[in-house]
């Protein structure tokens, strides 16, 4: 599995969503360096262009490739994993899979609901039209459009940056292939019921039509340490449009994390 290591400390791994790759995760690395003491590990899941899809045909199979790679680079080693979008519900069953050594669980505009038709979503909003702004994302306008809910430049760049060219370069054929078995078999918090005590995080956007944030209230119960935090004036891509407070609700995270480990007396 390619990935892209940056900094030294505690690793923190990093799963980005379906259809783009790492590059829509890295906006937060100048926040994580800045936290200091995490290395951060960024994968490409299979089916994009760094990791071929190979035999991986479902998402339990993407799970289980993740869990391969975080083995065979961290062995035994704790680790804190955040997950974006499709990634946060990887993320959220590699942490039951392996909740003695997971240091804290993230997922930013996290999938709670596999099934899109299961799913509860606001409607499709635009707050503020920009067609200047707009235009300047040249080719890759619909796509930003498809997603924006305030448009401006700043946010265009932001696209361009980090979601457009995992966009561009994912094989689509082989997520094809893996959205037939989109849903895990069962949900991790109902295959291990007990609380999850580790600190947690779950950002959502209000406006997120495609994954929405109601959905995410129902399991909150289980993570007696967990922040919830749904963000106005943010869709799917939330850390890219609000990127101030979700950068902050992620330092927060990682502060609490770096605390309880600390306090368990581990090293």
């Amino acid at each position: 599995m390619h990935t892209v290591e940056r900094g030294a400390g505690t690793p923190l791994v990093m799963v980005h969503g379906f259809g783009v790759d790492h590059r829509i995760l890295l906006s937060l690395d100048p926040v994580l360096d800045a936290a200091g003491g995490w290395r951060r590990i960024y994968l490409d899941l299979p089916g994009t262009a760094g990791t071929p899809v190979g035999e991986v045909a479902g998402t339990r199979d993407v799970v289980d490739a993740v869990e391969r790679e975080i083995e065979r680079r961290l062995g035994d080693e704790p680790f804190a994993i955040l997950g974006n979008s499709f990634g946060g519900m990887v993320a959220r069953q590699v942490a039951h899979d392996s909740r003695a050594r997971v240091l804290g669980l993230a997922t930013l505009a996290g999938v709670f609901v596999a099934a899109n038709e299961r799913r509860t979503l606001p409607p499709r909003t635009v707050l503020r039209e920009d067609p200047e702004a707009v235009r300047t994302a040249g080719d890759a306008a619909d796509d930003y459009v498809e997603m924006a809910v305030e448009q401006h430049v700043e946010g265009v760049r932001a696209f361009l940056a980090h979601v457009h060219p995992g966009l561009r370069s994912v094989d689509q054929a082989a997520l094809e292939r893996i959205a037939q078995r989109y849903s895990l078999d069962v949900e991790p918090e109902d295959a291990s019921p007990e609380p999850f005590t580790a600190p947690a995080l779950f950002v959502t956007g209000r406006q997120d039509h495609v994954v929405g944030w109601q959905d995410a209230l129902p399991r909150l119960a289980h993570y007696p340490r967990a922040t919830f935090a749904v963000l106005d004036a943010a869709g799917h891509n939330l850390h890219l449009e609000r990127p101030a407070p979700a950068a902050a609700l992620v330092v927060d995270w990682l502060e609490r994390v770096r605390a309880a480990h600390a306090g368990s007396g581990a090293a």
